[in-house]
């Protein structure tokens, strides 16, 4: 047997109901890709999410090729994908697999704590990004947000790589009008979004409930035409809305 492991008979699956904290109800667990050219951290990484009944590690990918050939053929929920890897690295990979496989979400993780890679994973569809030296802990949890479709990104990272790359002048700016058909509201939802306040701290600071909150972020990232909060803050220091060391 190869060092890919396959659960060849897997297919897909109807997407499942989620709890408040991510998890699924009705009793399916989160399917989970591991992407890493490492056979031992490969191993590592299943053996903290395996023994978890939230989770089933349908597969085990060395490249980034084999982990879109995977993607394709297991149907996971997650990949979680090293950024670094032979053949195809693991940017390319979640580029086609946002492309090709939109309800599949991507947790990269690097070894490399590089701002660039972060900002190149997020650009091309991640749905996260952390470091190799979290915890268990911090995995499951990441692995849980962006399976709901929310952005998990390591605090010590998002300001820092905002501000050394986002913000760099040979980047293209999005249109201004994009941001121009927010109402007062929804800009403010986006400034305090970008400043790191998630839901419940928005809707304390603006005195709404957090119903409304999550019907701002809704139109804020139809307006914006970003997919989900990791975009949403990138667009933020694009714009000059936020600006990186501040509040905005």
């Amino acid at each position: 047997m190869s060092r890919t492991q396959q659960d060849a008979t897997a297919g897909p699956a109807e997407e499942p109901a989620e709890g408040p904290a991510g998890e699924p109800v009705g009793g399916r667990p989160i399917r989970v890709l591991i992407a890493d050219d490492q056979p031992l951290v490969r191993r590592g990484l299943a053996l903290i999410l395996g023994p978890d009944p939230a989770f089933e590690v349908v597969g085990e990918a060395g490249d980034g090729a084999q982990a879109v050939d995977l993607a394709h053929r297991l149907q996971p929920d997650v990949v979680v994908m090293d950024i670094r890897m032979p053949v195809l690295d693991g940017v390319a990979a979640t580029g086609r697999l946002a492309c090709e496989l939109p309800g599949c979400r991507v947790l990269a993780l690097s070894t490399f704590d590089m701002d660039e890679y972060v900002v190149a994973a997020l650009r091309a569809g991640a749905y996260g990004f952390l470091p190799k030296d979290i915890s268990p802990e911090e995995l499951v949890a990441a692995v849980r947000v962006v399976h709901t479709g929310e952005a998990a990104v390591a605090p010590r990272l998002l300001t820092r790589l905002i501000s050394t790359y986002v913000r760099a002048p040979q980047r293209p700016r999005p249109p201004a009008a994009r941001w121009g058909e927010l109402t007062p509201r929804e800009l403010e939802v986006w400034r305090l979004m970008a400043s790191g306040l998630d839901n419940a701290a928005i809707a304390r600071s603006m005195d709404i409930s957090v119903s409304t909150v999550k019907n701002h972020i809704t139109s804020v990232f139809g307006k914006l035409g970003v997919r989900d909060r990791a975009q949403a803050v990138i667009a933020a220091y694009e714009t000059g809305l936020v600006e990186a060391g501040g509040r905005g």
